[in-house]
């Protein structure tokens, strides 16, 4: 998904961080539920239109009669799709399948090598594209190298993890955050990421199989360290499959490989359930955040950090990184709602990864990294007011009882 376009220009002089080292100790999170891979027994069995789970048995899929008919729907054979066809896309006919949100658990399909496998789902723009000889961007932000974050993960770091999925092109992976759903206090199941993680916008449809993976690779472990890795090691809380996603409309309609119209609203919620087990994310992770729909202007932010599994070189999508500075307004276009923009070097991968900010001494996600320039030297994440409450809040009185 990466663009061709050219890289932007070179950045200005350093901008001062405000509080940053307060925002980092805030960010400090400290998980206080069990660990381990989710839990043992219970049924991931979804409800009518929501996924439900399989086995792989002798090479053979196993599928609901729901989802079954969820196929038929929209055009899919069904035994065809059983013996291999969820990998094999038609990319003409996707386009016309992916209409609606279909994603029936496959046990076992994503082991640590398959994960290890999937490519950055990025979205770069040039300077050309931004709107700032209208004045609604701000000058480029010098560029702020990302830091990798302390071990373990989970007692270090916001609830971050990585969101695998498939598209046409193949395994892909882009970046997630655990959030609190308000209508079921301590016992979410929801994950902020990207539009653009779920939903390929104008060109194309829902994207397949799409899991996600908290505190991925919990110790920082090399690439040699995990050549035989116990799945544990990866996945300390296991594999959460998104029963229902919702990306706002802008982006299905307007999102492109560079952002276009849909990248202000580039945003999803995810509604996941364990592979195996029965408590909830939160309960299983021991923490998530609350999300600041308050769209504050840039001006009015001291500091925000961004953090991420940036996976395109020179990262490898197997450490999560950070990066903390203070944002500047960027646009497409003055048609177009500003966005926030900070200076980073974390590449794709880091894509959907949550942004961060200290309100009343609370952690809060205010944004989700969404598009950066070719030479990676920042990045750009939407302001999440109304539209984003509504899409937040309808996930979570239709599906966060699920």
């Amino acid at each position: 998904m990466r663009s061709t376009r050219t890289p932007a220009a070179p950045r200005h002089g350093r901008r001062a961080l405000l509080a940053a080292t307060g925002l980092l100790a805030a960010l400090a999170l400290t998980a206080t539920a069990c660990g381990g891979s989710g839990g043992s027994g219970g049924d991931t069995a979804g409800e009518p239109g929501a996924a439900a789970s399989q086995a792989i048995d002798q090479g053979k899929v196993r599928i609901p009669a729901g989802i079954a008919d969820k196929l038929k729907e929209h055009g899919i054979d069904v035994d065809q799709w059983a013996a291999g066809g969820w990998k094999d896309w038609d990319k003409d006919k996707w386009l016309s399948e992916a209409k609606d949100f279909v994603n029936p658990v496959i046990e076992g399909l994503w082991k640590p090598e398959r994960m290890k496998s999937a490519k950055e789902a990025n979205k770069t723009v040039s300077t050309k594209d931004a709107a700032a000889d209208q004045g609604v961007s701000d000058p480029d932000p010098a560029p702020v190298e990302a830091t990798a974050e302390k071990t373990p993960y989970h007692q270090n770091a916001a609830p971050v993890g990585k969101v695998f999925f498939d598209s046409p092109e193949g395994p892909a992976v882009c970046s997630g955050t655990v959030i609190k759903d308000v209508n079921h206090p301590g016992r979410s199941n929801l994950v902020w990421t990207a539009g653009h993680c779920v939903h390929a916008g104008g060109s194309g449809g829902w994207y397949r199989n799409l899991v996600f993976v908290p505190a991925y690779n919990d110790l920082a472990k090399s690439e040699a360290a995990l050549t035989d890795a116990n799945p544990s090691e990866i996945a300390p809380y296991g594999s959460w499959w998104a029963d229902w996603a919702s990306t706002s409309n802008e982006w299905i309609q307007g999102g492109s490989e560079t952002g276009g119209a849909g990248a202000a609203y580039d945003y999803a919620v995810l509604h996941v359930k364990p592979e195996s087990g029965s408590k909830s994310l939160e309960e299983t992770v021991g923490a998530a955040l609350d999300v600041d729909f308050s769209a504050p202007s840039a001006t009015e932010v001291g500091s925000m950090g961004a953090w991420g599994y940036p996976a395109a070189p020179p990262y490898n999508g197997l450490k999560m990184f950070k990066c903390l500075d203070r944002p500047g307004r960027f646009s497409l276009s003055p048609a177009l709602p500003t966005m926030y923009r900070i200076g980073c070097t974390m590449t794709g991968g880091s894509s959907g990864g949550g942004w961060f900010r200290v309100v009343d001494g609370e952690t809060k996600l205010v944004s989700n990294t969404s598009i950066g320039p070719t030479d990676n030297t920042w990045l750009a994440g939407p302001q999440l007011g109304q539209e984003a409450q509504a899409l937040y809040e309808n996930m979570s009185k239709t599906y966060g009882g699920q």
